[in-house]
């Protein structure tokens, strides 16, 4: 299949929207398909995905900015992607929003839409590049400019997205392993002896020897299935370890069980419990482990950038990665990417995205980090009034004024041990808040660059005008909210971290759309915050 460009959709004498009444159009006019048509459509930048087709002379491709388009209608409503073919050769809205009102024959068929999807996930790993995304956040950029929110005052908040698996228990995912790795083999007859083995093949035994055995030992049917895992891979001989479900039920034994005297033993619960990466379900080895807020989570996290000015607000930056990333680590992604600012700009967040290496970089890019919470133990106040270098390796004034008679740097811990003289430190006023250790000949006050910096953050959270800042923060919780409870984030059809990241920012740009028709149809963000005027 080449590629072909869809960069002009002229309208023929046969185009359905020019048949209709004067009362249909206008209705069709004050629609939220007039607004997707104008603003949206053009918007896609098709040129991107033109890798994904072949150079050579074909059978041309369906537009990919109608099918860009229809996956982002797909989400905004909520359908499948039968409902979306049927609704665009139907329903005029559709065909309105993504141009295609001339088209003798609607350009979607029932497998446009996973063949695209398909092609974008092999592309991705291939060559590691996420073309959708990059999609999504050429287009939310755009958004942003259309809604007219230039501002350099951004918020970021994570959310946890359950993966579309079952919690499995130890007994039945070591039960899935060895009942994958025997069905491949029967399955492709790669004359591996099957023997003993071969109740795994029926469909109900599953169910036989997990539930319908309650009279024998879970851990005595646990060993059970642990020596027919060795039984198959001793036959096997190492011949079949590139199959997926042998992968699988290797790295099930590796995370589950302790190797001893040639034999595997379960492993005890708490001393050696598996990773939070170990596997929690073949259908997604992908999917990790998380305990948050006290609940416990399989599968991935997201995280989300939004924008925003007093004309409202506009995700313009997504990622999403197994649910073992941390807050701290989405800061430093963002912050790599993100070119320097010529204007000063701020990135307001909760106290779980923290680091002093993320706060050297954004200095570097001119961009002020503001958390409205800290993580930690307090540090005292005084720390705040102590002036340091700019490389963090020298104190140079304290509280009072005085200059350290010398300092000696500590590369190991990054603190900086600074020698004041004797007769300073017990005349000054601070010396109750500083706690300076008092030696013969000098005063001793061991300080580092991140605990003066938490003592100045310490400071600005406790400052009246704060709350202007705490509310601004506040805002972006509402998007895992609307995710979960609009767009059904935590029940997407897939499975896998590159699929459940395509189905993510298509929900994205169906919030940033909506964002964008509210605003077209008046509804303007109303605020009296005056960090946003």
């Amino acid at each position: 299949m080449s590629y072909r460009a869809n960069q002009c959709q002229q309208l023929s004498i046969f185009d359905r929207s020019l048949h209709l009444t004067e009362r249909e159009r206008k209705c069709l006019e004050n629609s939220w398909a007039k607004v997707f048509s104008d603003e949206i459509f053009p918007a896609i930048d098709e040129e991107r995905f033109r890798v994904l087709y072949s150079e050579n002379a074909s059978r041309p491709n369906t537009p990919v900015n109608v099918i860009v388009g229809a996956l982002i209608i797909k989400e905004l409503f909520n359908l499948s992607d039968d409902e979306v073919v049927e609704n665009l050769m139907l329903d005029i809205h559709y065909q309105y929003a993504l141009r295609t009102t001339s088209f003798e024959e609607q350009p979607l068929s029932d497998k446009t839409l996973s063949r695209f999807r398909r092609r974008c996930y092999e592309y991705e790993r291939a060559h590691g590049v996420d073309l959708f995304h990059d999609c999504v956040k050429d287009l939310s950029e755009k958004i942003a400019k259309m809604v007219g929110i230039n501002s350099h005052i951004k918020r970021m908040d994570s959310l946890m997205i359950e993966a579309n698996i079952k919690n499995l228990s130890r007994i039945e995912l070591l039960y899935s392993c060895v009942a994958g790795a025997v069905k491949y083999h029967h399955k492709n007859q790669t004359g591996v002896d099957l023997s003993g083995l071969e109740h795994y093949i029926d469909s109900d035994d599953r169910d036989l020897v997990i539930y319908h055995s309650r009279n024998i030992d879970v851990d005595s049917r646990t060993t059970a299935i642990i020596k027919d895992a060795e039984i198959l891979l001793e036959r096997c001989q190492g011949k079949y370890d590139h199959p997926k479900e042998h992968q699988l039920l290797l790295r099930c034994l590796e995370e589950q069980t302790v190797l001893e005297n040639g034999t595997h033993r379960l492993r005890i619960k708490g001393l050696e419990s598996p990773k939070p990466t170990s596997l929690q379900n073949p259908t997604d080895p992908e999917a990790t482990y998380r305990t948050k807020a006290g609940k416990q989570h399989i599968g991935y996290v997201a995280n989300v950038v939004e924008s925003v000015s007093k004309d409202g607000s506009v995700i313009v930056d997504y990622q999403y990665e197994q649910n073992v990333y941390s807050d701290a680590h989405f800061l430093g992604d963002h912050l790599e990417q993100l070119q320097p600012q010529e204007t000063p700009a701020v990135i307001v967040m909760d106290g779980t995205y923290t680091g002093q290496i993320y706060r050297n970089t954004a200095k570097e890019k001119n961009v002020k980090l503001i958390n409205t919470s800290l993580m930690g133990t307090p540090v005292p106040d005084i720390y705040a009034d102590f002036e340091i270098s700019e490389d963090g390796e020298k104190i140079l004034h304290c509280p009072a004024g005085h200059e350290p008679l010398r300092c000696k740097y500590i590369s190991t811990s990054k603190q900086v041990k600074t020698y004041f003289a004797y007769g300073l430190c017990t005349q000054c006023p601070y010396q109750e808040q500083c706690h300076p250790k008092i030696r013969k000949c000098s005063n001793l006050i061991t300080l580092s660059r991140s605990a003066i910096e938490r003592a100045q953050q310490q400071r600005f959270i406790g400052a009246e005008d704060f709350q202007n800042w705490r509310r601004i923060r506040n805002g972006v919780e509402a998007v895992p909210s609307i995710l979960r409870n609009c767009y059904h984030v935590d029940d997407m059809p897939v499975r896998g971290k590159i699929p459940g990241k395509f189905f993510f920012g298509a929900k994205i740009s169906a919030i940033n759309f909506r964002k964008l028709l509210r605003q077209r149809r008046g509804f303007y963000c109303c605020t009296c915050n005056p960090l946003l005027t």
